[in-house]
């Protein structure tokens, strides 16, 4: 059974199998909607069921709640049509036409960052190239073909590697893979780039960075392709951890000062000389009136979720100034 599927304000449609969540449908047919995760636990894919019903998928209780749903929103990576719908989603139209490829590389070198941080760089075959936006993801492709998605640390006009911060997460087979076993010169399989967390190149306004943990990662790339285009948008970073060591390139973070990205180290579990508790309090703490701001988040989800919770609401910052990518430490399948 198909049926009728209508995005506004775009006023697109398209046909969606009733075993088919809206936005693989969607995409599918052309149209891209905010996204990363892809299995119900970031909330990015969040919009609204103005029209139809659907079935809401499995997902996490915190990216959408009950109260969330009984409003009419729904996570279209989940939610699969049980009618006609008509949805109300922003259409990311910017990259749309940067191709996806699968790709082999070879593991250039590796650097360990801290006890659980390890910065990959891999480089590409010499007659390939990999296009890009500045905070986008590649997978790495497993034997078995299952992704292990990782954000993009470098800025796409410095291509000779790509550069991956990955977490040693305990119990995560890829993850003790990179840190016990892998090494120099071995190959592997990408496919990307992939994701809708990127700079909105379009708009004049102040930019705040949150990244918590490795979610520096696109951050950082964020940071370095607009300090390279020449971007004159004011920028403040505030870069979250639990203790000192976890901000494993801090030197790095400092060298942006001197091109005028304010930063704002927090750590949360340890006293040292610099800001302390959570990240998104700490600007909460700064700005009182983030309405003529964007924010770009990135990170563990509960920081995420806080983040977007407290600055919409508390900051007054408009809902679709709140750009977003949270790690979820599964595939983005």
């Amino acid at each position: 059974m198909t049926f009728k599927t209508t995005i506004l304000p775009g006023n697109h449609s398209f046909e969606i199998k009733a075993e088919e969540n809206i936005l693989d449908a969607a995409q599918a047919h052309g149209y891209i909607m905010p996204h990363s995760c892809r299995n119900g636990a970031c909330g990015v894919c969040k919009g609204k069921i103005l029209q139809g019903t659907v079935d809401y998928g499995e997902h996490q209780g915190y990216a959408l709640t009950d109260a969330e749903k009984a409003s009419g929103l729904a996570l279209f990576c989940c939610a699969k049509p049980k009618s006609d719908l008509v949805i109300e989603s922003h259409e990311v139209t910017t990259g749309n036409q940067i191709l996806v490829k699968t790709l082999p590389c070879r593991v250039h070198s590796m650097q360990k960052m801290s006890d659980d941080v390890m910065v990959l760089s891999l480089k590409l075959p010499a007659n390939e190239y990999l296009q890009f936006m500045a905070g986008q993801y590649i997978d790495i492709l497993q034997k078995d073909g299952s992704p292990r998605s990782f954000s993009l640390a470098n800025a796409p006009h410095d291509s000779e590697f790509l550069q991956l911060h990955i977490r040693n997460i305990a119990g995560g087979a890829f993850t003790n893979h990179v840190f016990n076993e892998m090494k120099e010169r071995d190959i592997l399989r990408i496919k990307g780039p992939l994701g809708t967390f990127f700079l909105h190149e379009d708009s004049s306004k102040p930019i705040i960075l949150i990244a918590s943990g490795t979610g520096f990662a696109p951050v950082k790339s964020i940071i370095e392709h607009a300090i390279y285009t020449g971007c004159k948008r004011p920028m403040h970073l505030y870069w979250g951890a639990r203790k000192q060591a976890d901000l494993y390139m801090l030197d790095e973070a400092r060298k942006w000062e001197q091109q005028g990205v304010k930063f704002t180290p927090v750590v949360s579990d340890e006293a040292w000389a610099g800001r302390t508790g959570f990240v998104h309090q700490a600007v909460v703490d700064d700005y009182t009136d983030l309405s003529g701001h964007q924010v770009y988040a990135c990170g563990a989800p509960v920081v995420v979720e806080a983040a977007h919770r407290d600055l919409t609401g508390k900051c007054r910052l408009p809902g679709e100034e709140f750009f977003s990518d949270a790690f979820t430490f599964v595939p983005k399948s």
